[in-house]
């Protein structure tokens, strides 16, 4: 049974740009006899911060890559500010967890131009986006590099700036911090809270970090483990920002977000026939 409790509004930000409200509907998605994920439904305000949590496995990258419209659903819909997601789109922009994505043989402000190119934009217009973009990540002095000559964290920040660029009104993310050391993590975890509120995108964020959800999310949607997995639970963030995670609220939501996946995980070791202490 889910457990929800209603987020308020996220409001748009001072520059007046606004994200799209999403719109998850009894979504179904198969691939041949494995049945992926079940009935999965979420509204998701304009401007608001989603973030996805559950155990390995349980469907969180699919569910994203329907929303990204690489996955056509079995059933169900998916709109985007009432208008069907039907495949990749600008509106929609993806950010990876390895910073692969981004061309080697491009300069940084090459790759982030890249999507403004595609549109016919002007070179004034491409190289006036890029040098904003890579401002608001703090990387315009790394505009004349090559992606190889950055490190992880920078690679990520012109990976998001590379988004950004194409103005998308929902920017989904899939464990995008996942392969960096921890205090790079931590640094990107900060600058992704004021780079949203800069750019008043909707971000839907896929993480196994409970504290990581903690620091960013509006809301909290917890899945169960798969397959055929489901929302679980959906938890506001009420904490204020900038987030402490040592705070006894916050303490007290990592509780109830720890026991919710653990249900998960136990449940999904017994599917798999091992016998767990607590059942001996």
């Amino acid at each position: 049974m889910t457990k929800a409790m209603e987020a308020e509004p996220a409001r748009a930000p001072a520059t007046g740009r606004r994200g799209a409200a999403v719109r998850v509907e009894g979504i179904d998605i198969r691939f041949g006899s494995f049945h992926a994920v079940r009935d999965v439904s979420l509204d998701i305000a304009a401007g608001e911060f989603l973030c996805l949590l559950g155990p390995s496995g349980c469907g969180k990258s699919t569910l994203l890559s329907a929303l990204a419209g690489f996955v056509a659903p079995h059933d169900g819909g998916l709109t985007v500010d009432g208008a069907p997601v039907t495949g990749p789109g600008p509106d929609l922009g993806m950010v990876f967890q390895s910073s692969e994505a981004l061309f080697d043989w491009m300069t940084v402000r090459q790759n982030v131009a890249f999507g403004p190119r595609m549109r016919g934009s002007s070179r004034a217009e491409q190289t006036a986006l890029a040098d904003e973009y890579l401002g608001l990540v703090g990387l315009r002095h790394c505009a004349d590099r090559f992606p190889s000559q950055l490190s992880g964290g920078m690679r990520q920040r012109v990976q998001i700036a590379r988004v950004l660029a194409n103005r998308p009104s929902v920017v989904l993310m899939d464990e995008p911090f996942g392969a960096l050391d921890a205090q790079t993590r931590q640094v990107m975890q900060e600058e992704m809270d004021r780079i949203r509120r800069v750019s008043g995108c909707t971000v839907v964020f896929v993480t196994h970090d409970i504290d990581e959800a903690i620091l960013l999310a509006d809301r909290i949607a917890v899945m169960t483990a798969g397959p055929a997995a489901s929302i679980k639970s959906v938890y506001p963030v009420g904490l204020p920002r900038p987030r402490d995670v040592t705070e006894p609220s916050a303490a007290e939501l990592r509780h109830r977000l720890r026991q919710d996946i653990g249900e998960e995980v136990r449940k999904a070791l017994r599917d798999q026939g091992l016998a767990l202490e607590e059942d001996l």
